[in-house]
């Protein structure tokens, strides 16, 4: 399996418990939001419960109060307790979800209407007649010691009340049971919930450890053959049976390692026949033009009176240009061998080094060096010796001012250090600038010996060889400005 079918599976994996976890709170969240609705409801119902008693109590108190003394203000008392009840007992109806307490309201209802029907509306209406004449006062008495003698006006009224109470028992037993349900819901919920979590983090954790582990296993065994390679060994292989992303990247590395050796090889092969070609060719070249400068000698020493000016003329530029096929030869063989020769690192002075290099260097009498108090300085020292010195050497070379002046100084970084050979000769126009550190490019005639075209090339091999950079800087009339980096490691 891939990779990143692991980590899908994974992510998927976690995603789904954090749903179950987020449907779960979900749920427990729409509990809560009706179990209040529903605590709203029970409030209001056993609110209205206790209303409506005390409205029974009320009525029975006015209606007593209005026999006894005839005032209208119990009559108004009695009928604004018993319309608020109808009021109540409408209300009450529509809460009612519960069967038990919608058949409980259905018999407090009856009740309510047998007391109002048979006791209280009789003896109110025989009571507001009586002082019409003496008969509708001897009814009155009579209707009064019919409804009160028996005594069932008080068991209904009774029964009235202990109903409520029944009512209101339920109402406060079915909230305690809600509260206990919800209670037990939170807690359920909780421990779920921190279970989901809990198996969601661990899911994650050893995913995150199992996927790590197994990739960072291999990206080592992968960086440790890539430094491997890096060091020149591109005999190393990555055994790898696996079938995901990293094994195609161990695939792609091991037949990189094969076409490396096959061209390293293939390249050692090529600079050897190269190296020998070099030194074939220039021991070839040397020995006819050795031959050439000797026949041009003898000519010269032994028939010299006997040559004209044309032709002794023409024997200088023979000479001439096998004075430059040599140097071109020597040139050729120098920049072969430029970074083929191991050098060990030393310390080196480079005032010493540059008194060396000044010291080498033909025609410096009549110019003016100005040079900085140099460091000391870590490397090759064959290999700055022949920087400098090309650098120097060109130039002088290349400066046809009056008063030719060198300047050379240096500026630290913090992890190498770069230094400035500076002239004040005739400067490089852009389009030169790029060319002149190409092998056999030069600014000078062709013919002149000084000039092969080989220094510039041979520094810059040298410097990129030690992964640095060179650069110039210069215009036409106004000097120029070599400057290169140099490690400090």
């Amino acid at each position: 399996m891939k990779i990143s079918h692991y980590i899908f599976l994974g992510f998927v994996s976690v995603l789904i418990l954090f749903s179950i976890t987020t449907f779960v709170n979900f749920s427990l969240s729409n509990a809560v939001t009706e179990n209040n609705a529903y605590f709203t409801r029970s409030t209001n119902l056993v609110r209205n419960s206790s209303r409506f008693q005390r409205n029974v109590l009320t009525m029975v108190n006015g209606l007593r109060g209005y026999l006894l003394t005839g005032e209208k203000s119990f009559v108004e008392a009695y009928d604004t307790a018993n319309i608020e009840n109808e009021l109540i007992l409408k209300e009450l109806s529509s809460m009612l979800t519960d069967t038990l307490q919608i058949n409980m309201l259905q018999q407090i209802k009856e009740l309510n209407d047998q007391w109002t029907e048979e006791y209280t509306d009789p003896l109110k209406q025989a009571k507001m007649s009586a002082s019409i004449s003496r008969q509708h006062l001897d009814t009155f008495n009579r209707v009064y010691k019919e409804k009160f003698a028996s005594g069932h006006e008080q068991a209904i009224q009774a029964a009235l009340q202990e109903k409520f109470k029944t009512f209101s028992a339920y109402e406060y037993a079915r909230r305690d049971a809600r509260k206990e349900e919800l209670a037990a819901s939170v807690i359920n919920t909780n421990i779920l919930s921190l279970l989901l979590t809990s198996a969601s983090i661990v899911l994650g954790l050893f995913i995150i450890i199992y996927v790590t582990m197994k990739i960072s296993r291999r990206i080592k065994v992968m960086t440790d053959m890539a430094n491997d390679i890096a060091g020149g060994n591109y005999n190393v292989t990555i055994k790898d049976t696996g079938s995901d992303e990293l094994s195609a990247l161990g695939d792609a590395l091991n037949h990189m390692t094969e076409e490396l050796s096959r061209n390293i090889t293939l390249l050692k092969r090529s600079n050897e026949e190269l190296d020998q070609f070099a030194h074939i060719v220039s021991h070839d070249l040397k020995a006819p033009l050795r031959g050439i400068s000797n026949v041009v000698t003898w000519i010269e020493e032994d028939h010299k009176q006997e040559l004209t000016p044309k032709v002794s003329e023409y024997m200088e530029l023979i000479k001439g240009r096998v004075i430059r096929a040599e140097n071109l030869i020597e040139g050729l063989l120098s920049y072969a061998k430029a970074d083929k020769e191991e050098i060990e690192k030393e310390e080196i002075a480079l005032n010493s080094l540059m008194k060396e290099v000044l010291d080498t260097l033909p025609d410096m009498d009549h110019v003016r060096v100005e040079m900085a108090d140099l460091p000391i300085i870590h490397g090759e020292k064959l290999w700055l010796f022949q920087i400098f010195s090309n650098l120097i050497g060109n130039a002088v070379k290349h400066n046809e001012k009056p008063g030719p002046a060198v300047k050379i100084y240096y500026k630290e970084r913090p992890d190498h250090y770069e230094f400035f050979i500076e002239d004040n000769g005739n400067g490089i126009e852009k389009h030169y600038q790029r060319r002149i550190f190409t092998i056999f490019q030069t600014l000078k005639d062709r013919d002149s010996f000084e000039s092969t075209g080989v220094g510039l090339a041979i520094v810059k091999k040298i410097i990129e060889t030690k992964k640095q950079h060179i650069n110039v800087v210069s215009a036409p009339g106004k000097g120029s400005v070599f400057s290169f980096t140099w490690s400090k490691d």
